[in-house]
């Protein structure tokens, strides 16, 4: 399914509310679905799965969205949506970061540097399995989704604080699971 397809998708469910409010949830849609798209396709490996998530996550959005009184909080709300959906998508047993086997095609790469290069992205998302949830969340909103501390605190409804601790802690952890591989 392709970005804009989702996002007609989106503009229809939306149809029946006033224009602002669609608007503003289409806006949001085109400025953090791809981002989000690939943020559940970390945990879920699986496409279709992630943009499934990713649509409910709006359509979460959508059902609470008049409790939200601070615009500027909405993409942190949808990003913790995201992320609760992927962990009740894991949970489910759908699929688990532990089994995964990932694949991202690198484009210009001769097969030995892909063959290598999917191999290390395996053992790091398999590490990252190993983490707390709440560590495997800081690294992945810091690293993959380039978050400040301050983004993931909100996000994740904990003190910036903890956010360097949850990731300092995961990585520390993270580089001794990939060291025992080496």
């Amino acid at each position: 399914m392709t970005l804009t397809f989702m996002v007609e998708i989106v503009a229809q469910a939306f149809a029946g509310d006033d224009a602002e409010r669609k608007a503003l949830l289409v806006d949001m849609f085109n400025q953090e679905g791809a981002a989000l798209v690939r943020l559940a396709r970390i945990f879920t490996d699986d496409r279709n799965a992630a943009e499934d998530l990713v649509q409910e996550a709006f359509i979460r959005l959508h059902r609470s969205a008049h409790r939200i009184h601070d615009q500027q909080k909405l993409p942190a709300y949808l990003r913790s949506i995201v992320l609760n959906l992927a962990r009740d998508h894991n949970r489910r047993g759908l699929l688990s970061l532990r089994h995964q086997q990932t694949s991202y095609p690198i484009v210009n790469e001769g097969p030995e540097e892909q063959i290598f290069r999917n191999e290390s992205q395996a053992r790091v998302i398999e590490s990252l399995g190993e983490l707390s949830p709440r560590q495997r969340d800081c690294l992945v909103l810091r690293f993959f989704m380039e978050l400040s501390e301050r983004e993931i605190a909100e996000t994740l409804g904990i003190s910036p604080n903890s956010v360097k601790t949850h990731t300092r802690r995961g990585m520390a952890t993270l580089e001794t699971l990939l060291e025992d591989v080496r």
